[in-house]
């Protein structure tokens, strides 16, 4: 099973939001907590002012109890749009003297001479109550009033409605800024990323922290001396291959040429002038894979430094290389042929010499005895091209990106060492070009291709 690897901003949304909505669901209830108690104490403080004028009209004499209440006084009394409003007034015997028939019996209470409230149930119906109990000389009297909890039902909607509209949309306002906070705290990472995503494998040169958050300094910091370190070792594997390829280069020439020498002398003796080929054949392979190594050390990003470029023509340089390869072709009846137009580029004069020479060896190298290798360069509208055309046995689709790899060959039948073509590769990504490979239509053949920026017309 794959493991899941752990998210900052992941973590960062789950102890920012979870918590946030916690408080946020705790905070509306205490606040609609708050805004409902108040509307519920003035609901209760009309019903006992009602109450309070009810008792205004209780009189108690000779210990009778009546209610010098007139129907305008009533119809005050009873005036509700939404609620429906009962009284009733009972004596020391607890009978109705005045009001609603039916009202719900008071319950006992050890309050007197102020309202109480308490819920009931009138006619089938919720009612909220306000009762006063009087004491008097042969008892105790009840004057109450009650009222319908339409109203109150209607205010707490409202009231509840209001604070989830308002809580949910405070709710997706405090998630959308913490979603919008947590992704700009985090985009110095993602410029970091980018940063190091943008590099090349041969830029190894340390990451600009100006303007970096505090937190992130310390990595920037780790990481350009890690950045450092290995730009070190590099640089070191770097010398160390040029330096074995520079310095096996001149015994390796000496050794062909006594090898040359003793051939020459020994050529009535078969046996013996056969192992001497066999030799020669494999110090030429020695000295040409050095040269490839020399090449490919020079090539490397981080030793190509575009600040040495100078204007070149690109034709003159095909001319100074193509005259090594005249022989080389001539011993396989090889037509190497050239159409030179002029071309300016600026670039490395070695490093495109490497790479012009590892093309046209290429091309040589793969065409059959007999066959034909053409070089062409030109200049287009926004390009410098140069290409070698050979006629070769091509090379299929599935093979046209591997080749560029190091090592990497697509047929084992002739001698190389698989670098050729990734010099090429690097040699054309450090000048700004990009290589192509393509066959002719019958399959027989293969046409590489490199494009240059074209170089700026001289002032």
């Amino acid at each position: 099973m794959t493991a899941m690897h752990s998210s900052i901003r992941r973590d960062l949304l789950k102890w920012l939001i979870a918590p946030l909505l916690l408080v946020n669901l705790i905070g509306a209830g205490l606040t609609y907590w708050l805004a409902w108690l108040p509307a519920q104490h003035a609901f209760d403080q009309n019903l006992m002012d009602s109450t309070w004028g009810l008792y205004a009209q209780v009189r108690h004499r000779q210990e009778r109890t009546t209610a010098e209440l007139t129907q305008q006084a009533e119809q005050i009394l009873r005036s509700n749009h939404s609620d429906t409003t009962f009284f009733a007034v009972r004596n020391t015997e607890g009978q109705i003297v005045v009001g609603d028939k039916g009202f719900p019996q008071l319950p006992a209470s050890d309050v007197f001479d102020r309202p109480i409230n308490y819920d009931g149930e009138m006619r089938g119906e919720p009612v909220r109550i306000a009762a006063m109990q009087v004491r008097v000389k042969n008892g105790v009297i009840w004057v109450a009033v009650a009222e319908t909890i339409r109203k109150r039902d209607r205010a707490h909607y409202t009231i509840l409605l209001s604070f989830l509209v308002l809580d949910g949309a405070l709710t997706f306002a405090s998630i959308f800024v913490v979603l919008v906070a947590v992704r700009r705290g985090l985009r110095p990472l993602k410029s970091l990323q980018r940063n190091l995503e943008q590099r090349d494998h041969g830029k190894l040169g340390a990451i600009d922290g100006r303007g970096a958050p505090v937190e992130l300094q310390p990595l920037i910091v780790a990481m350009n001396e890690l950045m450092a370190r290995i730009n070190k070792g590099e640089q070191a594997q770097q010398n160390f291959m040029a330096d074995v390829a520079h310095q096996l280069r001149t015994p390796l020439t000496g050794l062909k040429l006594q090898l040359e020498l003793l051939h020459d002398k020994h050529q009535d003796q078969p046996d013996t002038a056969r192992s001497l080929a066999m030799m020669n054949s494999s110090v030429e392979r020695m000295i040409r894979q050095s040269r490839q190594l020399l090449a490919l050390a020079r090539s490397e990003p981080g030793l190509f430094e575009s600040r040495k470029l100078e204007e070149l023509s690109l034709d003159k340089l095909v001319e100074e290389s193509v005259q090594h390869f005249i022989e080389e072709a001539d011993k396989k009846r090889i037509d190497l042929g050239f159409d030179l137009r002029p071309a300016r580029l600026r670039g490395d004069r070695f490093l495109l010499s490497d790479l012009i020479d590892n093309l046209i060896d290429n091309a040589v190298r793969y065409s059959p005895p007999h066959g034909t290798v053409t070089v062409r360069c030109l200049e287009e509208q926004d390009a410098t091209v140069l290409s070698v055309e050979d006629s070769g046995p091509g090379i299929a689709p599935e093979h046209r990106e591997l080749i560029f790899d190091r090592f990497y060959r697509a047929n084992d039948k002739v001698a190389g060492s698989g670098l050729g073509l990734a010099i090429v590769r690097e040699i054309a990504h450090d000048h700004g070009g990009v290589i192509s490979v393509d066959c002719k239509e019958q399959g027989q053949g293969t046409i590489f291709t490199v494009r240059f920026p074209l170089a700026p017309p001289a002032a």
